[in-house]
Parts: C-alpha cells; sequence; structure tokens
C-alpha cells in the first residue's frame, strides 16, 4: 500500500506546479497586452507634418497679415471686426490665454487662438473643415474656443453688458428711447429667440421646441442703441417667452423693487404718474413694468395708434438681434457643442456685439429697419432677408394680465 504522506507531497507539487503554469500564463498575456498597446501607440509622427508648415502657409500667418496690409474691409469681413478691435482683443485677452515656454512643445500664440475663435463665431465652420486652414488641429480647436470665450467673457463682462441698477441710469435709457422712437418711460425692449443645438444626451424632449428642432433660448433685453443689457441663457427650447420671463431674476426684481427703476412719473404734457416699463409682444403679460399691445380685434384709432408706437419701439430688440446672428453666423447654424458650451458661446457674442456698439456705432446700420416712407411705413433692413433665429412661441407659461397693470395701461394710453 502507498504511503498517504507521499501521496499528499506529491499532490502538493503536482498543484504548486500548475499554480506556477497559471502565473506564468497571466503574465505572458499581460506582457503580449502591454506590447500590443505600445505597437498601438507607436507613433510615426508627434506633429503632422503639414501642422508644422504652420507659419509658412497657415491662414494666421499669411491670409490676416495680407488683408490687414492690402484689404482692410476683408479683414473686417473676415473676422467681422476691424484690425484695431481685434488688437484691442488680443491686448486684453492675450495675457489671459498665454501659456508658459517649456522644453516638451512650443504653445501656441495668443494671436493664434483669438482668430480662430472668431472666425468660428464668425462663420460657424466645424472645427473638423477649420483645422486645414490654420494648421491647427480640431481637437486643439474645441480647447482654445473655449478658452478664449471665457477669457472674453472675464475681461469684458463687467464693462460692457452691465444691467443698470440706479434709478438715474434707467432714466437715461428711457430718454434715449423717448427721444428716437417717441416712445416715453421705456427702459428696454424684451423678446426671446431659440438658438439651434444638437439634441443633448438624455434631454428628452426637453430641448425640442414648437419649431422642430432643439434649442437653447436666448432672452435679452436691449436699450434704444441695439446694446444688450440683460440676458438669460437658462431657457430650454420647449420653453415660452412668458415661462422664461415669469421664472427669471428680471420680473423678480422688477416686481420688489430691487431693480432701482426711477419712480413713477408724469407722462410729457399730462399730469398723471405712469411707472417706468418694459415692452414686449404678445407672448408677456401685462404688468405695470410690462407694456404690450391691445389685441388686434376691434381696435379704436387711439389704440391702433398706441399699438404702432409700441411696436416701432419694441423693434430695437428685432433689429439687435438681426445684428447680432449676421455678424456672428454660428448662431444661425445647428451648434454641435453641449448646452453648457452653447451657452457660453452666445455670451461671448453678445459681448462682442456690444463691443462692436460702442466702439464702431455705425458699423452694420444698414442691416436696420429704422427707416420710413410718406405713409409712415417701416422699410424693412437687410437683416430680415436672411435667415434669422426663430422667434419662441407662447406655449406654456402664466402671462395673463393683472388687474394693477390693465388699470395703468388703460391711463397710460388715456394720458
Amino acid at each position: 500500500m502507498a504511503d498517504p504522506g507521499s501521496f499528499r507531497r506529491e499532490y502538493q507539487i503536482a498543484f504548486l506546479r500548475h499554480q506556477n503554469d497559471l502565473i506564468d500564463l497571466a503574465l505572458y498575456k499581460l506582457r503580449a497586452k502591454r506590447i500590443r498597446k505600445r505597437r498601438r501607440q507607436r507613433r510615426t509622427n508627434w506633429i503632422r507634418p503639414w501642422i508644422l508648415r504652420r507659419r509658412e502657409y497657415g491662414m494666421y500667418d499669411k491670409l490676416l497679415v495680407e488683408l490687414r496690409n492690402e484689404d482692410p474691409t476683408s479683414f473686417t469681413n473676415f473676422l467681422r471686426m476691424p484690425p484695431d478691435m481685434f488688437d484691442e482683443l488680443l491686448g486684453r485677452v492675450g495675457p489671459r490665454i498665454t501659456k508658459q515656454h517649456t522644453w516638451y512643445r512650443e504653445p501656441l500664440e495668443s494671436g493664434l487662438k483669438i482668430a480662430p475663435t472668431l472666425r468660428h463665431l464668425a462663420s460657424g465652420n466645424k472645427y473638423s473643415s477649420m483645422k486645414f486652414a490654420w494648421r491647427v488641429p480640431h481637437n486643439t480647436i474645441s480647447l482654445l474656443v473655449r478658452e478664449v470665450c471665457n477669457a472674453i467673457i472675464d475681461e469684458y463682462m463687467d464693462e460692457v453688458l452691465v444691467c443698470p441698477t440706479t434709478p438715474e441710469s434707467w432714466r437715461v435709457i428711457a430718454d434715449t428711447f423717448y427721444r428716437r422712437w417717441n416712445f416715453p418711460h421705456i427702459c428696454g425692449a424684451l423678446d426671446g429667440k431659440h438658438v439651434a443645438c444638437r439634441r443633448p444626451p438624455k434631454s428628452g424632449s426637453l430641448y425640442f421646441n414648437y419649431k422642430g428642432f432643439y434649442s437653447i433660448v436666448l432672452m435679452a433685453l436691449v436699450d434704444a442703441d441695439y446694446k444688450f443689457i440683460w440676458a438669460d441663457l437658462g431657457g430650454a427650447g420647449s420653453a415660452s417667452d412668458a415661462q422664461i420671463y415669469n421664472d427669471s431674476e428680471l420680473k423678480q426684481c422688477s416686481e420688489n423693487s430691487t431693480l432701482g427703476l426711477p419712480d413713477p412719473e408724469p407722462l410729457p404734457n399730462d399730469t398723471q404718474d405712469v411707472p417706468y416699463f418694459f415692452v414686449g409682444d404678445d407672448a408677456f403679460g401685462l404688468r405695470p413694468n410690462m407694456m404690450k399691445p391691445y389685441s388686434q380685434r376691434g381696435l379704436k384709432n387711439e389704440e391702433r395708434i398706441f399699438n404702432y408706437r409700441l411696436s416701432r419701439a419694441r423693434r430695437v430688440v428685432e433689429n439687435a438681434f438681426g445684428i447680432l446672428a449676421n455678424r456672428f453666423q454660428v448662431l444661425l447654424t445647428t451648434m454641435q457643442h453641449e448646452p453648457a458650451t452653447v451657452k457660453l458661446i452666445v455670451k461671448t457674442c453678445l459681448i462682442l456685439h456690444n463691443l462692436m456698439r460702442i466702439r464702431y456705432p455705425g458699423l452694420q446700420n444698414q442691416l436696420l429697419d429704422n427707416a420710413e416712407n410718406a405713409n409712415h411705413e417701416f422699410i424693412p433692413g437687410a437683416w430680415r432677408e436672411g435667415r434669422n433665429m426663430e422667434d419662441t412661441q407662447n406655449v406654456m407659461g402664466f402671462n395673463t394680465a393683472s388687474k394693477e397693470g390693465k388699470n395703468r395701461g388703460i391711463s397710460s394710453s388715456t394720458g
């Protein structure tokens, strides 16, 4: 009979050999996997050769230099701003986006970051098509666009896109409206527009609007000089003007008297006090601080005149959206970005629009429909000829008129 002890020892030896074989097999598989991974990651070139010839043939170092020296008008058309304005952006935003030089890789210069960003905003071209002209990889462009937009917002936000908070500043806007559009006590024209974007993941129908595409809503307040003084970019495409305005801080601050609107004063050639207000279309509810036109049925002659004057003043916000979309045509495309990036780009467009209105107020005024013929009918501006941002619709939200708003509206119209 075999010794049980020797049998146990032989079994242990065989088991250990088997375990060692399994370990050797696992190590072999792991080593082979690492080798295959190295082979896949091995690059023939760290940077593609045609990208390395950026300074010899790239658009920034060649075309923009030629346009600046030979044809400044084409430079303005290409980047939607004159060379002097581009130099100002480069001087103020450049230090915020400048990277440190290291031995590892030479960083992109600030101008080469700003110029493709402005071209993307001006044309709406995709990164995959822009990379060949600028000789910058598309994934790098996607990073620098967000970087430049954040830098522009940080540099200019508190300077060019500030909502007034004092009665004096609001009164300046109201005086300009009265002088230009013959409608007193207007502190701004309010409206909303759809900005198309691709469907965000796991969003359902939240961003799907009544026009049949996905979008976010830009709700903006505009002064008499076509500058944006307040904007809300938090609305999804399925929301309406009334819903977004009712949930906005602008309405809350105007109703609890923290917005700084002037106290009610008499209208010209009148003695009854009338509050200062915003103007909007039929989507908004009539409030003491929100004026809308009369219903179109059974209008009296005085009410028709009132509607004409109100629509003439409210058209300012339509013109502002027209200038904005014609200058930055990325707003006319379906943006292939996440909603956060879409909002970042739209906010940058608003800031650049205000900056251009301050530096060059006469630029693109030919787009406006602020002229009238002999019959006092406005002549449509050039911005209406092309495709523009879509209007929002009152599909949901509380927008019925309040009793106080009706009383104020009757007193202001009869006065």
